[in-house]
């Protein structure tokens, strides 16, 4: 098949290509650069079999292909608190352009969205049929708002024209070529503990969230675009572990006599984040299967060596 990918020099976008092209697909990769990196897709640039578009999905562009995975968007507080307007210009006129691309040429259309749709939750764990509770005037709602407004264009699009959708809410992933400066819990420790730095701890850290290896969470969003679910369906990995908890791990497996200190949670900062996944193993037949050691292992190898420690 000839499949686009937008975000695709991104972190989650990169492994989904790496998998795309290994099976043997035609993949374009669109991408900005403003969070993605060519070095995610440096290998598969002379490869007859890919594309690499340099381009911003807030402008339209005409493409021909069989399916679309819309992965374009900077999601880490540090990059889409940067430019909170073109955030969420880029989840609504970016997401509108690619369904009207999916909608002219009869393309499977996925979206990427994400657990933040939920807001702070005051359900836990958190089934697809809870609507959240955002703070719609908030620092993050540039992000949260985007996205629950890119999934509504979506149903309209199916309900309306027809269009072949799917939508993935996507919870906390971590692995290799995650951004150093992305803000993101699993990276900041890490980065922390490898630089000989105190470990930065928000609130208390007893808040809560759940991690999922980025090869599971890619074998998620194959299987939900293969399949015939159409969601929105949760993939995220189940298991929940506090803030301290993980800082603790990452400690210890780099740098044990690193120090924590702590600071003030951010405004709207989720105190727990756990997906319920029954829908994804009963529609999908997923579930994840790296362990939280076993990955973050993987990653803090990836982090060692770009960082040359």
């Amino acid at each position: 098949m000839r499949i686009l990918v937008t975000g695709g020099a991104g972190f989650i976008g990169s492994h989904l290509i790496d998998r795309l092209m290994e099976q043997g697909h035609e993949v374009l990769c669109l991408d900005n650069f403003y969070t993605g990196h060519k070095r995610n897709i440096l290998k598969w640039l002379d490869h007859p079999y890919f594309e690499l578009i340099r381009h911003d999905i807030t402008e339209p562009i005409r493409l021909e292909v069989d399916q679309v995975y819309h992965l374009a968007c900077p999601a880490s507080p540090v990059h889409y608190q940067f430019n909170p307007v073109k955030t969420i210009k880029t989840n609504v006129l970016g997401t509108l352009y690619m369904l009207g691309l999916a909608k002219r040429v009869q393309a499977r259309f996925l979206l990427a969205s994400t657990s933040e749709v939920y807001g702070d939750p005051d359900v836990h764990p958190q089934p697809e049929e809870y609507r959240g509770n955002v703070n719609c005037t908030g620092l993050r709602a540039c992000y949260d708002e985007g996205k629950r407004v890119a999934e509504t264009l979506a149903f309209e699009y199916y309900r309306e024209h027809k269009v072949d959708i799917r939508v993935a809410r996507i919870f906390n992933t971590y692995g290799p070529r995650m951004l150093e400066n992305d803000g993101r819990v699993v990276s900041n420790f890490i980065v922390q503990a490898l630089k000989g730095e105190p470990l930065t701890v928000y609130g208390d850290g007893s808040q809560t969230r759940s991690f999922c290896y980025v090869s599971d969470l890619v074998d998620g969003l194959m299987r939900l675009m293969n399949g015939e679910y159409i969601g929105p369906i949760n993939i995220g990995n189940p298991g929940e572990y506090t803030i301290l908890e993980l800082a603790q791990k990452i400690q210890n497996m780099i740098n044990p006599d690193a120090e924590l200190v702590y600071k003030p949670l951010p405004e709207d900062d989720p105190k727990q984040r756990q997906p319920d996944i029954t829908k994804a193993k009963t529609w999908l037949g997923w579930q994840p299967t790296v362990p939280l050691n076993e990955g973050l292992k993987l990653t803090i190898e990836d982090f060692k060596h770009r960082l040359g420690k």
